[in-house]
């Protein structure tokens, strides 16, 4: 659905703020079909932009997994070569 949201558990460090504030508040600007409300949905745009980054913040938080936590630069590296495979 939002092909820029990205995993955020089990990563070392963890997620910070300024990466998870982004996800919620694009899947109600999908939901909503709005890139920047109007004034007058800005009100509930805001509040359920900010409850759906509460949610996400809970469920980092409670998730927990045996697997060993991976490392974002390996990660980010993976993801280049893959995309180096698919697009040339």
């Amino acid at each position: 659905m939002c092909r820029n949201i990205k995993t955020l558990f089990n990563f070392e460090p963890p997620a910070t703020e300024d990466e998870i504030r982004p996800p919620p508040l694009q899947f109600v600007s999908k939901l909503s079909g709005f890139n920047k409300p109007s004034q007058a949905n800005e009100a509930a745009f805001g509040a359920r932009g900010l409850g759906s980054l509460e949610s996400a913040r809970r469920l980092l938080a409670s998730l927990h997994t045996h697997a060993p936590s991976r490392d974002r630069e390996i990660e980010a590296e993976k993801a280049r070569e893959r995309s180096k495979l698919r697009f040339g």
